[in-house]
């Protein structure tokens, strides 16, 4: 288990070092917008998916094709996209406040159950790289389908300084 209290004492940064993480390339639209828009010390993600670069890494849905296990890893590979993604807009993770929310879409057959287990791939992801005192509450929904047929999507929004 991760030393969240080390998480919170050291920077983003250096966590993802100490944790072992190379963050994949930032993630690029796949229509008209843009991955990210700050409105104040807000700064409001696109939906991010299970990618690495442009590329899916998970199809289908959960309870189907997909275990609770497949989605857990999806939902991370989804949230390390927001963290590049994060880091390619702000130029570092050292700005970052706070999680402002953190909102977990999972496409299930009708009668998957697990979603809270699938959100923790992300959740704890953030978690062990922020520390608890920047996280925030988090919605977890199921759907019957989500962007090109990938099982997971991330919605994020972080507080930066100014």
């Amino acid at each position: 288990m991760v030393n969240h209290e080390k998480a919170q004492a050291a920077g983003a940064e250096r966590r993802l070092q100490e944790l072992g993480i190379t963050l994949p390339p930032p993630p690029t639209p796949f229509g008209a917008y843009v991955e990210a828009t700050r409105t104040g010390n807000q700064v409001f993600f696109s939906g991010m998916l299970p990618v690495v670069g442009h590329e899916p890494r998970y199809i289908g849905r959960l309870g189907g094709a997909l275990t609770s296990e497949d989605g857990r890893r999806a939902a991370e590979t989804a949230t390390l996209s927001a963290l590049s993604a994060a880091r390619d807009y702000l130029g570092s993770l050292e700005s970052v406040l706070r999680i402002v929310k953190l909102g977990v879409y999972i496409a299930t057959e009708g009668d998957f159950r697990d979603h809270p287990r699938v959100a923790d791939g992300a959740s704890e992801l953030l978690l062990a790289v922020f520390g608890e005192e920047k996280l925030s509450g988090r919605v977890v929904l199921g759907v019957a389908s989500l962007p090109l047929g990938m099982p997971v999507e991330i919605e994020l929004v972080i507080e930066v300084a100014d």
